[in-house]
């Protein structure tokens, strides 16, 4: 194998030759793992090869030991422990070590993304310990390449996400600290080391806590940060002021003496810099002062309710500068970009997330200061100025009080309707989006009488008269439809008069012929919230409004004809989704009362089925409506099996689109629990897809809880008849309570194995259930095993309410399918005693786990008296 060349595949734009290099590299790894690498390093380490070449090398090298899965990150990771002579790693590292101190930039870098991959495995087996005197020393004595080089490895290493290597950072934070703030200090004269200094110095703040917990040390961090604030460098001054934002997120409580001192008035100046870049992080700084203290305020807050006496200490930093911050804000925000795309993070829109930060941590304090603004400049000639006014009045309506924002929303609604139809598109847009912020979030100041009426008027109209200002008009009107809504099941709200003159202007707007498909996909969400929340006085139009919806799902099929372009196709989709989620809400809404109607939306839904293509998102969409009408339907579902059921079948063997296959483990469990015993002739062929998945190679552990959770909804429904997969299920939730998540183990292994439990017990409360009914002995030889994880369930102070939920369920199932204390023993068990009370007195926990704890509390308390049993109902 000709390495060069096939490297320099590798970054083809030709995807069959990159494929095909990649496909060489692997199978190079296979035969000959070690060969493999000291081939790349060599390459690496070259200084005759081409640059593009090394910094291919040094990508395959990361490569070999980095994947997004933590299973399968761990997988490679012991290739490197177990599969690699000793000798052979020191020579990768050395090679990658003097790589580091080449004129090629790129190769640098490489060369420090794959000694971070390697550190991550060593570091924390204590192992390579040499690794950090050799940076340090590289930056102390060596030249500037290799100084920005070796700063840069530094950053690699400590921007972390492991919990094993964070932990074994701390051990080096000395060492770690000496070489960043050496490189990042005001002396240090070639500007590329004090960049790639300030970026690893921001990296490694989480590891030098005991270093800032040193005031002598804290004090020479500060200065060394701010004094790279006023570097004369964008790309310095804008890591220094992120690292004053990391330095506030972490430290807070150690702040109080550089906020007095130099703190208020760096990040004041930093805020008109000039320089965008830095302007913005400079205003993220306070937006981080505001976060923490809000985050604070709640802390203290639970910690006085809870009775402690243990208060985060609160300095009132946004408070004592919103009189200088807050007018600095404020005319940051007219700096707006009329080019700018919606997705485009400038300084204006960094402002107005800040201002809106300023209002929930300082409150009605900085309402007059707003005030003022927005009077000052709601009419200006400039367009600048007036959408800067609007967009702070809508950026104040959550932190300060209702009195005292309830007259202000009642005097300024009339004047943002107004500016709903001013000249310029901004400040309609704008208008728009202040108007969505009142409807969130200050419902109570809107008159459902009288200004309701002209608001939904007015929203409505500019929804149509500018496809900018559609996501703004949209998300006022979802949040109007969401507020006025009333109780569930009401006859009538204050939507009802302006119900059936609301479908028809949405309709309207997506049949415009120059409506775009983000205004048409908008107004259909808009639809479907409204339908969400019609009182029964308005079913009738959402009865009628299925007929138009199905009609124009039954066009788009002879559209499959017409398309000629992937850009055809994706509107096509997106059109085909759209309606179809539009039935999928009427579905929810009418419940049972949809059975007219439902020959036909099931003959469209499977002609769409049929008509798609492969990797189309459409089928998810079709899937979700298919269980909704499932659960109206219940057993009536059954006539339409025959024609779906092979769909559903080819989804659930598709694990080569991961979120189709998912759709269906879930639509698997809708339709069983609608048919009940019903549904007993496709168990078999369920059961063989759900168990080929579990054991897949190709589906990520994340679909596991969901397929064990089936297998309790699948019991459930058949009820004894489980008993032909009883014993294949069990040995597979027995090997499945064994996963464990050790003090090792990454924080998403942790979420893992509860949703991993979560399942298990899921699905053991589906077998009882189902066994109960003369069964119960098939049962027996489970018991113990279902206890065991029961008592790891206990012992884990983490447990989320589901399975806190899910346990309880369990235990009570269990005792009363054995009624007669056959089990007694395990139920003596003080730690069953526990688990129930702590559930039973969580306040975190909603009402409907603490009754299932209170019911498990009775049936454990009839299991160890001896009496019978009774279902939970």
């Amino acid at each position: 194998m000709n390495v060069s060349q096939v490297l320099e595949s590798t970054l083809s734009p030709d995807a069959s030759t990159r494929q095909n290099a990649e496909q060489q590299l692997n199978n190079a790894a296979e035969v000959d793992f070690s060969g493999y690498l000291i081939t790349l390093a060599q390459e690496l380490a070259n200084e005759q090869a081409q640059p593009h070449i090394r910094t291919a090398a040094g990508i395959a090298l990361k490569n070999a030991f980095s994947a997004r899965e933590y299973a399968r990150l761990r997988e490679v990771q012991q290739r490197w422990i177990h599969q690699i002579d000793t000798n052979v790693k020191k020579t990768v590292k050395n090679l990658a070590l003097q790589t580091l101190a080449s004129r090629d930039g790129r190769a640098g870098q490489s060369a420090g993304q794959f000694i971070a991959s390697i550190a991550a495995i060593e570091l924390p087996r204590t192992e390579w310990p040499e690794l950090m005197t050799a940076l340090v020393e590289n930056v102390g004595k060596g030249g500037d390449h290799l100084k920005q080089a070796s700063l840069t490895t530094i950053g690699y290493i400590c921007e972390t996400d492991d919990a094993q290597l964070r932990e074994s950072l701390t051990g080096y934070s000395n060492q770690i600290l000496t070489a960043v703030v050496q490189g990042a200090q005001k002396g240090e004269e070639n500007l590329e080391v004090r960049n790639a200094a300030i970026t690893a110095l921001s990296d490694c703040l989480d590891f030098i806590r005991s270093n800032f917990d040193n005031e002598g040390e804290r004090n020479y961090i500060m200065q060394v940060v701010c004094e790279a604030t006023q570097s004369g460098d964008v790309r310095i001054e804008a890591g220094a002021f992120g690292c004053l934002n990391r330095i506030m997120g972490l430290y807070y409580d150690k702040m109080k003496f550089y906020m007095e001192k130099a703190l208020y008035g760096l990040t004041i100046i930093g805020m008109k810099n000039t320089e965008e870049d830095v302007g913005k992080l400079a205003v993220e700084f306070w937006c981080t002062v505001c976060e923490e203290e809000i985050a604070i305020e709640d802390d203290n807050e639970m910690a006085q309710a809870e009775g402690s006496a243990e208060m985060r200490p609160h300095y009132g930093f946004a408070r004592v500068a919103a009189f200088e911050v807050v007018p600095a804000l404020l005319q940051l925000m007219t700096q707006q970009d009329e080019d700018a795309g919606d997705e485009d993070y400038n300084i204006s829109r960094a402002a107005y997330q800040c201002l809106q930060l300023f209002a929930q941590a300082v409150g009605s304090d900085i309402v007059p200061v707003v005030l003022t603004f927005v009077e000052t400049n709601l009419r200006d000639p400039d367009w600048h100025k007036r959408d800067a006014a609007v967009s702070a009045f809508g950026a104040i309506m959550e932190g300060p009080e209702e009195k005292i924002l309830e007259p202000l929303i009642k005097q300024a609604l009339p004047l943002l309707m107004e500016k709903l139809h001013d000249e310029a598109v901004q400040v309609r847009d704008s208008a728009a989006y202040a108007l969505g912020r009142v409807c969130d979030v200050s419902t109570e100041s809107i008159d459902p009488d009288h200004q309701l009426p002209s608001l939904i008027e007015a929203l409505f109209g500019g929804l149509s008269s500018n496809p900018k200002m559609a996501g703004s008009c949209c998300w006022a009107l979802m949040s109007l439809a969401d507020k006025f809504a009333g109780e569930p099941g009401c006859s009538t709200n204050a939507l009802s008069p302006h119900f059936q003159g609301s479908v028809s202007a949405l309709l309207a707007v997506t049949e415009k012929p120059d409506a775009d498909n983000q205004l048409r996909m908008a107004a259909y969400e808009v639809l479907n919230t409204f339908v969400a929340n019609s009182a029964h006085d308005s079913l009738p139009v959402v009865a009628k409004l299925s007929d138009v919806l199905i009609e124009r799902l039954e066009n788009t099929i002879p559209m499959q004809q017409q398309v000629v372009s992937v850009e055809d196709r994706i509107t096509l989709e997106e059109i085909q989704t759209s309606l179809t989620s539009g039935l999928l809400s009427i579905i929810q809404r009418l419940e049972r009362e949809i059975m007219p109607q439902a020959d036909r939306i099931m003959h469209i839904l499977l002609r769409i089925l049929s008509s798609v293509g492969t990797k189309s998102s459409v089928p998810d969409t079709v899937f979700a409506t298919v269980g909704a009408l499932a659960n109206a339907l219940e057993e009536d579902f059954v006539k339409y099996m025959e024609s779906f059921v092979p769909f559903l079948y080819n989804a659930l063997g598709n694990q080569d689109e991961p979120a189709l296959c998912s759709m269906a483990i879930g639509l698997v469990s809708d339709i069983v629990r609608s048919l009940g015993e019903k549904s007993q002739p496709y168990c078999d062929s369920f059961m063989n897809y759900l168990l080929n998945n579990l054991r897949s190679t190709a589906l990520s552990n994340q679909f596991k809880p969901a397929i064990l959770q089936c297998f309790g909804d699948i019991a459930q429904a058949i009820g004894p008849h489980f008993e032909t997969y009883l014993s294949v299920v069990a040995t597979v939730l027995q090997q499945a309570a064994n996963v464990n998540a050790g003090p090792e183990n990454a924080y998403d292994m942790y979420d893992y194995v509860t949703s991993l439990r979560e399942g298990i017990m899921d699905a053991w409360s589906g077998i009882i259930i189902a066994m109960k009914h003369g069964k119960t002995q098939l049962l027996t030889p489970y018991v113990e095993s279902i206890f065991t994880l029961l008592s790891h369930v206990a012992q884990d102070p983490h447990r989320s309410e589901n399975l806190a939920r899910s346990a309880m369920g369990v235990i009570g199932d269990l005792a009363d399918a054995f009624p007669n204390g056959e089990f007694v023993n395990y139920y003596r068990n003080e730690w069953i005693a526990q688990m129930i009370k702590e559930t039973r007195q969580n306040r975190d926990f909603s009402q409907r786990t603490i009754e299932t704890a209170r019911w498990t509390r009775e049936q454990v308390k009839r299991q160890t008296t001896n009496f019978q049993g009774v279902q939970m109902t």
